[in-house]
């Protein structure tokens, strides 16, 4: 969407407190020996206390209200009973949700607990690129060329880009035009950011794939070449100078 007066910035800005503050109290309760149903169970709780649904359930009845990923599994994952953290894990947070009429997404990869099999490297890396990529964006910045400047750090790094997962635009649904915010330089994508665009800008860093599939629970996406994956996606407004970061009670850069 675009923002076109006031009471349409003040109903993105709650929605995005909303996913903002599930995201990073979600964080923060995660425990290893916790299910990731259990997990899902609080993020439910917080987004129903703000009045929020969840944004998955709602436009493709996904079976959770957040996404949580573990490992290997690089997106999408299914909140499960069967599923228990573990010390060490690499999880991954999607929050997305409706409140009002208004959408907003954010995520975050982190590690549960001790660094004992060497992510948190990785996790750094989509931080800092993601902030990096946002902080270059503004009206009239062709999408390909943020998409070039993710990728290109990322090498720099010695990682990978998912080139079938992107960032989209977002406000009224969960996924409007622009359609695909890819993190490589697609030469087909004559397309521009726009001043006053709602986007949600993600980072999908890989230490080995460079595309996900999808596995036969018809949800949960892996690296096509295995490996690890993290995501960071901030919901931001576009300006002509410095964005409007709408999720960042999230803290993810903290």
């Amino acid at each position: 969407m675009s923002i076109t007066k006031e009471t349409e910035l003040i109903g993105m800005q709650k929605a995005s407190e909303a996913v903002a503050y599930t995201l990073r109290e979600m964080r923060n309760y995660a425990r290893p020996g916790m299910t990731t149903k259990q997990l899902d169970n609080y993020g439910a709780t917080i987004l129903s206390d703000w009045g929020a649904k969840s944004a998955p359930f709602l436009t493709y009845r996904f079976p959770g209200w957040t996404c949580i990923s573990v490992n290997n599994e690089f997106c999408h994952g299914i909140p499960s009973d069967k599923k228990i953290l573990k010390e060490g894990d690499l999880v991954n947070i999607d929050v997305s949700a409706e409140l009002n009429g208004f959408w907003s997404d954010n995520g975050s990869s982190f590690v549960l607990g001790k660094d004992i099999h060497q992510h948190q490297k990785l996790i750094d890396a989509s931080k800092q690129i993601l902030h990096k990529a946002i902080y270059h964006i503004k009206g009239g910045v062709r999408i390909s060329d943020i998409g070039h400047l993710i990728e290109t750090e990322a090498k720099k790094r010695g990682y990978k880009v998912i080139k079938n997962l992107t960032g989209h635009g977002i406000g009224r649904s969960l996924h409007e035009e622009p359609n695909e915010i890819a993190n490589y330089r697609d030469r087909f994508n004559p397309e521009r950011f726009r001043k006053n665009a709602v986007v949600a800008i993600e980072t999908f860093i890989s230490t080995t794939s460079t595309y996900a599939e999808t596995l036969n629970d018809g949800w949960t996406m892996v690296g096509n070449k295995g490996g690890f994956m993290a995501q960071h996606e901030h919901t931001i407004v576009v300006t002509d100078g410095k964005p409007i970061i709408l999720t960042a009670m999230n803290e993810i850069w903290n």
